[in-house]
């Protein structure tokens, strides 16, 4: 098989009564997942949309939005998924640099004239009985068929380029991530890289995927993971902070429940070993980007010691190098370093971005991720920070991973942030963010500096330390530290 469209006919014929999707009180199997893109594709056609054209998606995860994305694919159209909590800015931008010939919108999102046709999330159902394409479409491996935008955290939004055949590499590098016939929560936009590029990899093995209702809470998702016999569910650090607060997650049976993944931002070792010890399954901790689409992963065989503080080892598919900031020399093992990624799964460039594309790469076709790490003696990746948050306090470098780390293992902290701020006289500081358990009280300054101490070089603890009720957190649920950043001013 050549592309996803091609691996939807096989499951549509092998598993059609398998359920594709639930959302809320809707569900889809397999077979009417085939049949309903097939009927908006038709429509797709009949408004203009062509092969290469680009097809906005502004529209909340739901079973129309996954419906929309493979019917854009069987015409041959790319996907640009935008997630509607970014802001009008970061949408207009991404308008004008795409062209989209068509957008499917909310009913009530007023959508000007910069979007192309619009379609209404409203006309859908009366578009799933309209049949195959009508015009047929001839699809290549090498069509592009999802520009995945970053979250804009440090700029406008840049849209990662992906094809066929990134998400088939995609799908053979997944591991113990993926198992034939997984029934997953998906908390995460479906406009991310962790639904956008795993299309392939999700429709192979059957996945059926459980919606969580927007707003997310915890109480939601943890009510769906017994109500639909889920064996895999995933979340953002933050995520399973709230989740393994909720009360009922004591009460519900999780017999079914194979792995539950946590990735997307530094993970503090303390909350994946809560994690398994209160799912009681196998937890895996991953790490990727919006451009790498896949890098590296623990294995269920790994101990807790190496799940709760190292990302495992790069992917079946993944070459990853570490090398000194600012150069293209490897540093030796035991040594922090940028990590560059090489596979054949990961974005194919930036959409219109030569420049900002061959910026992204080394001379070897290596990704510059832009974060720092090192690799243990048995070859697992530790994260410490990315180059644009480590900080310089007296001309040593502070890598605020490796500090909220420790922190949030002292008995009284949730949840912990640290970002530099401006100092006179040592150049930076580090001003720490802390969510405090409320049955504990807050702990002072110095009881924090000698906890960071006890397990850290000295000029690593913070010296400001601010107390909240949580922390900010931006359209993929990371911790928005451009808003600690501006924050941190204050107490300097």
């Amino acid at each position: 098989m050549q592309t996803v469209v091609e691996v939807l006919e096989w499951a549509a014929g092998t598993h059609g009564d398998r359920d594709a999707y639930v959302d809320g009180d809707r569900r889809i199997t397999f077979e009417q997942f085939g049949a309903m893109s097939d009927g908006i594709a038709t429509s797709l056609q009949d408004r203009g949309v062509k092969h290469g054209d680009v097809v906005t998606l502004l529209m909340p995860s739901s079973i129309d939005f996954a419906l929309c994305y493979m019917a854009a694919m069987k015409v041959g159209a790319i996907t640009s998924a935008v997630n509607p909590r970014l802001g009008p800015n970061e949408r207009a931008s991404i308008s004008h640099r795409t062209s989209p010939v068509l957008t499917v919108a909310p009913d009530t999102l007023d959508v000007g004239s910069e979007w192309g046709t619009v379609l209404r999330v409203g006309e859908l159902s009366q578009l799933y009985t309209r049949g195959t394409p009508r015009l047929a479409v001839r699809l290549h491996d090498a069509d592009t068929v999802a520009i995945v935008w970053t979250s804009g955290t440090t700029g406008l939004p840049q849209g990662a380029v992906y094809d066929h055949r990134c998400l088939k590499a995609i799908h053979e590098g997944m591991g113990d991530l993926s198992a034939p016939g997984d029934r997953r929560v998906v908390s995460l936009p479906f406009a991310h890289v962790g639904y956008m590029t795993r299309a392939w990899d999700d429709i192979a093995n059957t996945v059926t995927m459980v919606l969580v209702p927007d707003p997310w809470t915890a109480d939601k998702q943890v009510d769906l993971l017994e109500r639909e016999r889920i064996t895999m569910a995933t979340g953002v650090p933050t995520q399973w902070v709230k989740m393994l607060e909720c009360p009922r997650l004591a009460e519900i049976d999780l017999s079914l429940l194979r792995l539950a993944g946590i990735g997307g931002a530094a993970v503090a070792p303390e909350l994946v070993r809560a994690v398994r010890q209160r799912l009681g399954c196998a937890v895996m901790t991953r790490y990727t980007s919006t451009e790498a689409g896949l890098a590296t992963g623990t294995q269920l065989s790994d101990s807790d010691e190496v799940v709760a503080t190292t990302v495992g080892v790069p992917s079946s598919v993944v070459e990853m190098r570490l090398v000194a900031p600012g150069t293209d020399a490897t540093v030796g093992q035991g040594n922090v370093g940028e990590i560059r990624l090489r596979s054949p799964a990961m974005f194919r460039g930036y959409w219109n971005d030569p420049e900002g594309s061959a910026d992204a790469l080394d001379n070897d076709g290596f990704l510059r991720t832009g974060d720092l790490g090192y690799a243990t003696p048995e070859g697992n990746l530790r994260i410490v920070g990315r180059l644009k948050e480590m900080y310089i306090r007296g001309g040593y470098n502070v890598y605020p991973a490796e500090v909220e780390a420790v922190l949030s293992e002292h008995p009284a902290i949730i949840a912990a942030a640290v970002v530099g701020a401006p100092d006179p006289i040592v150049g930076e500081i580090g001003v720490a963010f802390l969510v405090v358990d409320s049955q504990h009280s807050p702990p002072s300054l110095s009881d924090v500096r000698d906890w960071c101490r006890s397990q850290l070089a000295d000029y690593k603890s913070p010296e400001r330390l601010v107390c909240v009720e949580e922390l900010p957190v931006n359209a993929m649920h990371k911790v928005d530290k451009t808003i600690l950043r501006e924050q941190a001013k204050e107490y300097v």
